[in-house]
């Protein structure tokens, strides 16, 4: 037997009791018909209905928990198990004719379990939809999940699509201009081979917090890819973007960052571009984009 069984077993027990007290009130109140006098018909039709119903009380409380809708689906079945029960009794048991309330005990259970059932069928319904609408949730929060940046807990290079796809709409829609920053640490690669992928990662994490604290609370920063970070700007011309990168660039330079290990001091440096929408889907921005940043890139290796 279940755990989750032994948590039923007074249901159990108590319904067969009941079960034999009403196979016991009519051995009491009649005779056992001879083996002539039995339908086996109706034996059979009642008795397996009986059964089938005793199995799906079963199956029930091995499932589920207690509560109300187990109860009200329990108590349901019960009462249809008893009427089909006491039905059964009746075919091998002859009563008298004075005898009235073998009819009660044959019909009077099955409207109740009716009602019941019906009850606990709509509870449980409703259950379902609560659980299927928390089911979503964490569907839908294990799909974003994948979207976010395991390093810097960024959206990533797709949430940044998604996000600018419908950003490109509001701004169409409500006339209003749309720019992103692009920044790019130079020689990033440099601090991986000298310093490892744990000290990177870690310059990762800080530059994300500095970018966060020189945008505003509109705007969005991504991880598009390695160093390379994407802030989008909505209700943003092109000139209050470029101030805006300048921002940025210049944070990075002051930033006072010393490794983990040594505590030496690295002077970080970064490229910065900007592009504003006009007429664009999200990987053509993306591609003006880059290909500003690779322009704004040259003169510092040309250096």
């Amino acid at each position: 037997m279940s755990a989750q069984l032994r948590l039923h077993i007074w249901k159990i027990a108590g319904l067969l009791l009941v079960a034999n007290f009403g196979l016991l009130l009519h051995l009491a109140a009649g005779d056992l018909k001879t083996w002539a006098e039995l339908n086996w018909t109706d034996i059979v039709g009642e008795g397996g209905s009986a059964v089938l119903v005793l199995i799906w009380i079963g199956l029930l409380l091995k499932v589920r928990p207690a509560g109300r809708v187990t109860s009200l689906l329990f108590f349901g079945l019960a009462c249809l198990f008893f009427s089909l029960y006491m039905d059964s009794v009746d075919e091998f048991v002859r009563l008298p004719e004075s005898v009235n309330w073998d009819k009660w005990l044959e019909s009077g259970p099955m409207p109740v379990g009716f009602i019941l059932m019906t009850l606990g069928i709509y509870h449980w319904h409703r259950e379902q939809q609560a659980i299927n609408q928390q089911m979503e949730k964490r569907e839908r929060l294990f799909r974003e999940h994948r979207l976010f940046d395991k390093i810097t807990s960024l959206g990533a290079a797709d949430y940044l699509r998604l996000q600018l796809q419908q950003a490109l709409q509001e701004s169409i829609s409500e006339q209003t201009p749309l720019s992103l920053v692009i920044l790019d640490l130079d020689d990033f690669s440099a601090i991986n081979r000298q310093y490892g992928h744990a000290e990177g990662d870690r310059v990762l994490q800080i530059l994300t917090q500095l970018l966060l604290l020189n945008l505003r609370r509109q705007d969005l920063l991504c991880r598009l890819a390695g160093d390379r970070f994407v802030a989008l700007l909505p209700h943003t011309g092109e000139s209050q973007a470029r101030l805006l990168a300048e921002e940025l660039r210049a944070a990075v330079a002051h930033l006072a960052y010393r490794t983990s290990q040594h505590g030496e001091r690295l002077r970080l440096s970064a490229s910065v571009a900007v592009a504003m929408a006009v007429q664009d889907t999200p990987e053509s921005l993306l591609q003006r984009l880059n290909l500003a940043l690779a322009r704004a890139k040259q003169p510092a290796r040309a250096a």
